[in-house]
């Protein structure tokens, strides 16, 4: 063959013929090569849009080193069918990878009945027990010990990362891990108190402990007071509940802040009403009542009340009027409410009677009345309920009528 330029020039001109055919079958190469590789290349991006893109990145990574792992393994048992059982030739090349190719069927099994069942099932364990057996033949055929290592831990981490797969599809699957730890890190800072539950941050933890500090100290007090305690012991919980009570205002904005405000009262009223919880009667809500019978939602006024409102409010409907069995969140959650609707009509010149606030908020009546009987002494509502009196000589009872011939409204109408 030419191997120069002078030479493949000198072949041209002796051998037409023969160039012309050499360069049509180069050419025929060429052509072929080019699609072969297109075909290959189709396959390849075929074959990643519909089994790879669709996976996450871990996935597709789990099986490339489970490949790898494999294929050490198989290389492990290619050396043994060859030293240990003698096989050589094509029936080496047959038979080395039957374990291999067993633990690849199972594996697919098992995969086939997570998806239908829920669980690898028998197929599951063949992986395993296969993968062992496999890592153990190899290492047999060892020269050293590190070898011998090395060549069971390849089994061992190629069933580990499939172990790994299966895990992320079986939570993928059911929406939910296999078990759910008592016993973790999070539990245990969580158990001595060096971590929260919830997503609070530490100056809500703070001011939630020191709000506490000032309903337990106020509840000990009341205690020992209602004990007839000694002046010694009365002395000391005053001065506990004192020094909480100052806290609470120095590292709380107790004094401006209403919600935090609300919050202590609420917790004060939990703990002074814990004897009620003696008498409460909790029902099982599909126990059956024979003589259950259903209770209007909006019962008639009490007599007592409808003596202090006027005709022209009897038919204004308001909600039960027996006590509100709610939690302590719920009652904050009304009181703010409440207050909120309180300042909205103050701020009109209005000043709402416990009818308005009961029917508004969804309170009982003694809650609203309750409440009424604190705001009423703001300065801004006693201003308001001082001209009236000097006005129309009318005393608030908490039920006054509306003011409408001047055309100044004291008070709400439905």
């Amino acid at each position: 063959m030419p191997t120069t330029f002078e030479e493949i020039a000198a072949f041209v001109a002796d051998k037409p013929f023969a160039t012309a055919v050499i360069a049509l079958l180069g050419l025929a190469g060429l052509v072929l090569a080019y699609l072969i590789l297109r075909v290959v290349w189709r396959a390849l991006a075929w074959v990643v849009s519909r089994y790879i893109a669709p996976r996450p990145i871990e996935d597709v990574l789990t099986v490339v080193a489970a490949s790898i792992a494999t294929g050490v393994s198989a290389q492990g048992m290619w050396r043994f069918s060859g030293d240990v059982l003698g096989l050589d030739g094509p029936l080496r090349l047959l038979l080395f990878a039957f374990i291999e190719v067993a633990i690849i069927t199972s594996a697919v099994r098992a995969r086939r009945n997570m998806r239908e069942n829920f669980s690898a099932g028998i197929d599951g364990i063949a992986v395993w027990a296969l993968t062992c057996l496999t890592a153990v033949l190899s290492s047999m055929d060892a020269r050293s010990l590190p070898e011998a290592v090395f060549r069971l831990a390849a089994p061992l981490v190629a069933a580990w990362l499939w172990e790994r797969g299966m895990a992320i599809e079986r939570h993928r699957i059911r929406g939910t891990g296999r078990i759910n730890w008592r016993l973790t890190p999070e539990r245990l800072l969580v158990r001595v108190g060096l971590a929260e539950v919830s997503d609070r941050t530490a100056s809500e933890v703070d001011a939630h402990r020191r709000l506490t500090r000032v309903a337990l100290a106020a509840k000990r007090a009341k205690s020992l007071r209602e004990g007839g305690a000694s002046e010694r012991k009365m002395r000391g919980a005053l001065a506990k509940l004192d020094k909480a009570m100052d806290q609470a205002v120095e590292h709380t904005g107790l004094a401006v802040d209403q919600g935090r405000q609300e919050a202590l009262l609420a917790q004060i009223a939990a703990l002074y009403n814990t004897s009620a919880l003696i008498d409460a009667d909790p029902r099982v809500p599909w126990e059956p009542e024979a003589d259950h019978h259903p209770v209007p939602a909006r019962p008639a006024l009490p007599p007592a009340l409808v003596e202090l409102v006027q005709d022209d409010d009897e038919d204004v409907q308001v909600f039960d009027t027996t006590p509100q069995v709610v939690d302590t969140a719920q009652r904050a959650a009304l009181m703010r409410s409440a207050r909120d609707y309180w300042d909205r009509q103050i701020a009109k010149g209005i000043v709402p009677r416990t009818i308005d606030i009961a029917q508004e908020i969804g309170l009982s009546l003694p809650a609203a009345r309750q409440y009424r009987a604190l705001w009423k002494l703001e300065p801004e509502a006693h201003a308001l309920i001082e001209a009236l009196y000097q006005q129309h000589g009318i005393v608030d009872t908490g039920a006054f009528p509306a003011i409408a011939d001047d055309g100044r409204m004291l008070t709400t109408k439905s």
